[in-house]
């Protein structure tokens, strides 16, 4: 009987794409009503997981995103922090953050800016908490696990809580899908660029650099 033989490497390599799952979906109520508060804390306790809080109550447990889909959000983000530090009317978060939406969803999204006078409404030590608000401008990068209606139902869950614009990107089949509030989703197959005018005015990305 033949065996074969994994290097070290390549069963290192197998783990780590294992390790990178599909978000799942956990129902807790009537059992557990998950506050925002306690959302966070789980989130503290595991650094590892990134954690959501539908509207209904339930729990979406998503796993770290690989090196390909983290560096292109790296590069977005740093993009978008850039253009808001010279514009200096908003502040640039990334996929770390929590937002408590006005329908009680918790949700993050991958990058986002939200006015100063916004944030100058809540007070300090709620700023080092989630935000109770939805972002004015929300960006969603696919990565290869995430399904894609589950993403567009997100952003127009976005959208119907306030915000005003929203970038869902999908890099594997370079296509963007545009969301303003109450105007029909914009696709956009194989763009170079993207302009947020006017809702963050003069900030164009790059598409060349995402692709």
């Amino acid at each position: 009987m033949a065996t074969t033989v994994r290097k070290p490497e390549a069963q290192r390599s197998e783990t780590a794409t294992a390790a990178i799952r599909p978000p799942v979906t956990l129902r807790l109520r009537p059992a557990i009503d998950l506050t925002p508060d306690l959302l966070l804390d789980l989130s503290r306790l595991n650094p590892e997981l990134r954690f959501e809080l539908t509207a209904e109550g339930e729990l979406i447990v998503m796993s770290p995103s690989g090196w390909e889909s983290g560096h292109q959000n790296a590069g977005i983000t740093a993009l978008l922090w850039l253009w808001a530090d010279r514009d200096g009317t908003g502040a640039v978060s990334d996929s770390s953050t929590l937002f408590e939406l006005p329908n009680k969803a918790v949700r993050s999204s991958d990058a986002a800016w939200v006015t100063n006078a916004r944030l100058a409404a809540i007070p300090t030590e709620q700023r080092r908490k989630q935000l109770p608000l939805c972002p004015d401008f929300v960006i969603e990068l696919r990565s290869p696990t995430d399904r894609l209606p589950a993403l567009q139902d997100k952003m127009r869950e976005y959208m119907d809580n306030g915000a005003r614009l929203g970038w869902l990107i999908d890099p594997d089949h370079k296509r963007v899908y545009v969301y303003h509030p109450e105007i029909p989703v914009q696709q956009l197959d194989n763009p170079e660029t993207l302009s947020a005018d006017p809702v963050l005015t003069g900030f164009v990305l790059d598409l060349r650099k995402v692709w």
